[in-house]
């Protein structure tokens, strides 16, 4: 039977052209990531003072920097910081979101009062300056503090789709005879009532991915992410004074933001439509 399901998903996941489009480069980026230091030209900080702004040409498809860096080498290993900063925020924003959403909607009464006026509170204040106060306020800002940082600016929504998703569930019939069986609250959490909200919440990580990587972005062009780190936000962020001299140092990285966010939500949209969930 679960075979028979994972093959009719696929199949409607298939039927798109837009979800295959957005899988194609989700699937790219994964590649370009992981294979960054065996696919670019270039080591991505060599500078070649001989081709400081050099535009795109044989040698540098993509042209090159103020420092005469290799501009696609940079954005290869870009993608593998997006991917990373990416997937680790939203696996913190998944793992703080499905825990105190399941939680809350399992028990219900004053604690999802109080999980609801927190997650208010902080939907209330636009992410992107949560993040920014946040990242100002820490000091030290490593690749593991910006995913931590992200992460936790993402965890309401996951929260509050889960908590909806398992208030909807814990009054089923297979859970009240969970609960005659003698079956701890728990395992009943485990075991039965998260596998059954699995759906919206994939579905939901996955077009939050897409926001993850705008947030890094963010910070990294305002200077708040980790200096040591080839990101698509400080590559803009050091053309952003060329844009009339060298406008392919800022249009380059621009792109490839651009598309690996569409990227994201259309393979998340096609998701959403073969599993036939609301996120």
């Amino acid at each position: 039977m679960a075979r028979v399901y994972s093959r009719s998903i696929r199949k409607r996941l298939l039927q798109s052209p837009l979800s295959i489009m957005g899988l194609v480069i989700v699937f790219s980026l994964i590649v370009a990531g992981g294979l960054a230091p065996y696919i670019s030209p270039y080591d991505p900080n060599d500078m070649h003072f001989s081709a400081v702004y050099q535009s795109p040409s044989k040698e540098f498809p993509l042209g090159t920097d103020c420092f005469g860096r290799d501009l696609l080498s940079r954005i290869i290993w870009g993608a593998r910081t997006s991917l990373l900063v990416g997937s680790g925020a939203t696996a913190v924003g998944l793992l703080i979101g499905v825990l105190a959403g399941g939680i809350a909607g399992y028990y219900g009464g004053w604690i999802s009062q109080a999980f609801m006026r927190l997650a208010d509170i902080q939907i209330a204040v636009p992410n992107l300056i949560l993040l920014i106060v946040i990242a100002s306020v820490v000091g030290h800002r490593s690749l593991l503090i910006i995913i931590l940082i992200i992460g936790i600016g993402m965890w309401p929504r996951i929260g509050r789709v889960t908590r909806s998703k398992v208030m909807s569930l814990r009054s089923r019939d297979f859970v009240q005879a969970a609960k005659a069986g003698g079956a701890g609250d728990l395992r009943i959490i485990m075991r039965h009532i998260l596998p059954n909200s699995v759906g919206p919440i994939v579905v939901l990580a996955t077009l939050d991915l897409g926001g993850a990587i705008i947030a890094e972005t963010s910070l990294s062009f305002l200077g708040l992410g980790d200096p040591r780190a080839i990101s698509w936000g400080n590559i803009l962020s050091t053309g952003l004074n060329d844009m009339i001299y060298a406008p392919w140092i800022t249009v380059f990285p621009g792109l490839a933001i651009f598309f690996t966010v569409w990227g994201f939500n259309t393979f998340g949209d096609g998701l959403r439509d073969a599993l036939d969930v609301e996120a």
